[in-house]
């Protein structure tokens, strides 16, 4: 299929939408009323600290919505205003927070739904609304929908559709993809649809695997065995990974990502020699300025003092892993929480540990002064991040300073 010409026609369809309709004043009122924190203001304005009691809280200095993130809420509430009679569908959570998803099943949004790990189309008629969520949707969903005659509203950032725009670079070259994601992620699932011959690798040992194999080759089978779900059909490692380009999911770890960049061409330099490596090796920027951003931040704040380190966002957020790996990484306590309701009477707390389930530990909070670090996934509102923050002051029972 040629997706970049299906974009061009989909783009240019008088049923598709990815600008807004007009409503941004009231959306904005209604959005700042809903999620944004005037106690998350005062400790920016505070140098990103504020004392109670005993308990001091370090803010990350970029952390929450970023830019991308609040454009798809926008636009999801924009869709319902414009469109106050009609059904309205989302592809998939429209972004990784719970509070912000159920928000719109409030306004009567559905998502479609998942059966037996299939999301059934069936429910969208001819007409109804559909929109796209912050991290796209695949060239089949987008077709199916096209041809449905739905009314689409596209919400994908922009920082996704340039790692689409890189993959279909790479197909065009007859390159194949080497993705560093999840490949259940749906952005990763979105941008393996625009790729020609692709592989996705979860992390350095992984991509230091297939370096292993490029150079010295190995057994097809386990090699395939082990990528049996991560790869485009067909895939023959044996002859597809000839010429590589790097791309990502934009919600990885930069580092990791920079890293794998760089081991690749490492590879293919000592495999072709440095007078071939352009006829082997393609690598783009696609790394999202707001996820290096809150990295950054995060790698800032574990430098400092703290007792432990709180990071917010839905558990199924990648960005938001991506931070808990890097205080873990430095060896302090932390603890991945979806909301202020995982912050339990008695010094218990509900928390999901980095790769594991959600578990339930008690006197988490030490005795005495602490330093609580604190950030949170590019898809958490302030006001869940205030919830939060006063759920740790109530529980220590500290008293504002006044």
């Amino acid at each position: 299929m040629d997706t970049k010409a299906f974009k061009r026609s989909l783009h240019s369809s008088e049923n598709y939408h990815r600008k807004g309709f007009g409503h941004e004043a009231e959306v904005t009122t209604q959005l700042e009323s809903e999620y944004q924190s005037n106690l998350i203001q005062e400790i920016r304005n505070h140098n990103y600290r504020l004392q109670r009691g005993d308990v001091t809280i370090r803010l990350a200095e970029a952390f929450g919505f970023c830019w991308g993130v609040e454009r798809a809420v926008a636009m999801a509430y924009e869709t319902r205003q414009h469109f106050p009679n009609e059904r309205i569908w989302v592809t998939n959570e429209i972004i990784h927070n719970p509070s912000v998803n159920q928000r719109l099943v409030d306004m009567n949004v559905g998502f479609i739904p998942v059966e037996q790990g299939e999301k059934n189309f069936s429910v969208v008629d001819s007409g109804d609304v559909v929109i796209l969520p912050a991290f796209g949707a695949s060239v089949q969903e987008m077709q199916l929908l096209n041809d449905k005659q739905c009314k689409i509203v596209d919400t994908t950032c922009p920082w996704v559709s340039k790692v689409w725009n890189t993959v279909e670079k790479h197909k065009k070259k007859d390159y194949t993809s080497i993705i560093h994601g999840k490949y259940k992620h749906e952005e990763t699932i979105a941008t393996s649809s625009f790729a020609g011959k692709y592989l996705i690798v979860l992390n350095i040992k992984e991509a230091e695997y297939v370096a292993e194999y490029i150079l010295k080759g190995g057994d097809c089978n386990e090699f395939m065995a082990k990528f049996s779900r991560a790869t485009s059909p067909e895939f023959d490692p044996d002859q597809d990974l000839e010429r590589v380009g790097i791309a990502n999911q934009t919600t990885m770890l930069k580092s990791e990502t920079e890293q794998i960049g760089k081991l690749f061409e490492r590879t293919m330099m000592k495999k072709y020699g440095p007078d071939q490596l352009n006829n082997h090796f393609h690598s783009f920027n696609t790394i999202c300025d707001a996820t290096q951003e809150r990295q950054d931040a995060m790698l800032g704040l574990v430098e400092e003092k703290l007792d432990l380190m709180v990071v917010i966002g839905g558990f199924n957020s990648s960005n938001t892993t991506q931070l808990q790996q890097i205080a873990i990484d430095r060896g302090i306590p932390s603890y991945h929480i979806d909301s202020a309701e995982r912050i339990g009477s008695g010094n218990r707390l509900e928390h999901k540990p980095l790769g594991g389930d959600l578990i339930v530990i008690e006197n988490w909070l030490p005795a005495g002064e602490i330093v609580v670090g604190v950030t949170s996934g590019a898809s958490t509102p302030d006001k869940v991040v205030e919830d939060v923050i006063e759920k740790i002051f109530e529980l220590k029972g500290a008293v504002a300073v006044v």
